[in-house]
């Protein structure tokens, strides 16, 4: 029996892939400009964001396949494209965030990535490489430009399992709620950041006390800042 030729392996023709639906967040208008443009023809952009309260609503509006999330911006409580991260996964956990900057420094890079970021590139990059990324981030892949995954390897390191176990205790939301309580915001922030009322923050915040065997938020800090989790 004869091999298919390679124009054959995947089948008749279907109903063309829908597109991945993309934000772009930076502050710069001419570089969200260049960056909408060098983009394939399968990424369509559904919004433009400047800064961290413009980020948010976007997403949060949009609903996005990924995000490219420029790592340093105004607005918010100056953390930037973390804060960005951090206010949207909450009620938006299919929707990814690829950091697109001109920052290679080892501390941003493992900032943005533990906010919950799924990949980090640099604006050095091309056009047709940035919609490569746009498209492996979306199918779940974790995208880094080269000399940066070490950086993420080495923060890390040997003790992510073990961490990995504990935070499986954690349901999704209790995960949400105690990031944000081990940065510092109050109950009344975490409310207002994930949409529910400041009773459902309490009642997380117990349940991720109990869960982790600790007896107040100072201890949670503590806990999350030796995991390197803030």
């Amino acid at each position: 029996m004869s091999v298919p030729d390679s124009a054959n392996l995947t089948g008749p023709p279907t109903e063309a892939a829908a597109a991945i639906r993309v934000v772009i967040v930076d502050d710069h208008a001419i570089f969200r400009s260049g960056l909408k443009a060098d983009l394939d023809a399968d990424i369509q952009v559904v919004a433009e964001a400047s800064t961290v309260e413009e980020a948010v609503a976007a997403v949060t509006a949009q609903a996005p396949d990924v995000v490219l999330l420029d790592v340093h911006l105004p607005g918010g409580r100056g953390q930037g494209g973390r804060e960005v991260v951090a206010g949207c996964t909450a009620q938006l956990g299919h929707t990814k965030f690829l950091a697109l900057s001109v920052s290679d420094a080892a501390e941003d890079v493992v900032s943005v990535i533990r906010a919950g970021a799924r990949g980090y590139v640099t604006k050095s990059i091309s056009g047709a490489e940035i919609s490569d990324a746009v498209r492996r981030v979306a199918g779940g892949d974790a995208v880094f430009s080269p000399r940066l995954a070490g950086f993420v390897l080495d923060a890390f390191g040997t003790s992510e399992v073990a961490v990995e176990d504990e935070l499986d205790k954690l349901s999704v939301r209790e995960l949400e709620v105690m990031r944000l309580i081990a940065r510092g915001y109050s109950y009344k922030e975490v409310a207002k950041a994930l949409f529910i009322s400041i009773k459902t923050v309490e009642t997380h915040v117990s349940a991720v006390l109990r869960k982790l065997q600790l007896s107040s938020r100072h201890e949670l800090t503590r806990w999350a800042a030796e995991r390197r989790l803030l």
